[in-house]
């Protein structure tokens, strides 16, 4: 794995649509071989922060530093070369090769009308090996389950080899086993490749599980960013999510689980 370094450096990031306020004063550093994930409620401004940091959007105050430069100094195929973006929702349209949506994600690196090359197709090819996928090259990108087209995904911004990886909820609608596949694969990545990767999460347990630091997102303020362990209680999901919770700890491993208390 690479050297660790802060990768990823958010300034008192705020951003309004209009004059109504989405995100308020977000600063944090991610380093590299480092997997975060924000929580937050629906609305919480988690897929605004997402696009704030791949320049999608543009924050009406603060910086953003990828790898030591300032994020909305760089030309937008210079960021990409840095920062891979998976957005949460993606329907496929036309039954392309997998191996050529995933070799799109050369694109920063290529002339302009240029088509991608050998050297381009072994990246795409090492891509889709690398989140178990290798055996889908050819099959048409719609005809993928929901795990595999999230890993394909992936893939896509693997293949622009990027330090940054932001994920925008990459085990929605998944069943129980893709969700922990997806993130096994994830945190594989993570550590194996010195990844700086951000991903939005709804469910504690599985922050808990793969995370190794947790970003606490409600009404577009950071109300906490920690280990795991240290930020996900009982006070503070009921500060996040307005419900009573118990923290239930295995006897037989090392793990904690996040039970909703309610009354009926």
């Amino acid at each position: 794995m690479h050297g660790v370094v802060n990768v990823l450096v958010v300034d008192n990031l705020t951003f309004s649509y209009g004059s109504f306020p989405i995100l308020k004063d977000i600063s944090l550093t991610i380093s590299s071989g480092e997997l975060t994930a924000i929580l937050g409620p629906n609305g919480s401004g988690k897929t605004t922060l997402l696009k704030c940091l791949c320049a999608l959007l543009k924050p009406k105050l603060g910086c953003v530093y990828v790898d030591g430069q300032e994020a909305s100094k760089l030309k937008p195929r210079e960021l990409a070369r840095f920062v891979g973006y998976v957005p949460q929702i993606h329907a496929p349209s036309f039954p392309y090769r997998v191996i050529d949506i995933v070799v799109s994600g050369r694109t920063p690196y290529l002339a302009p009308f240029s088509t991608p090359s050998k050297r381009d197709y072994e990246i795409a090819h090492r891509a889709l090996e690398a989140v178990g996928c290798g055996s889908l090259s050819e099959r048409p990108y719609t005809q993928l389950s929901g795990g595999e087209l999230r890993l394909v995904l992936i893939a896509r911004a693997l293949a622009q080899q990027p330090k940054i990886l932001l994920l925008d909820e990459p085990t929605s609608h998944l069943d129980f086993k893709n969700k922990a596949i997806v993130l096994h694969v994830i945190r594989e990545l993570t550590k194996k490749e010195g990844l700086c990767v951000l991903m939005t999460e709804h469910d504690p347990n599985l922050a808990l599980m793969f995370s190794d630091k947790v970003v606490l997102l409600k009404k577009g303020c950071m109300i906490a960013c920690g280990r795991p362990r240290e930020v996900i209680n009982e006070k503070t999901m009921r500060e996040l999510y307005d419900i009573d919770v118990n923290i239930l700890s295995s006897n037989t491993s090392d793990l904690t689980f996040i039970i909703p208390r309610i009354v009926r």
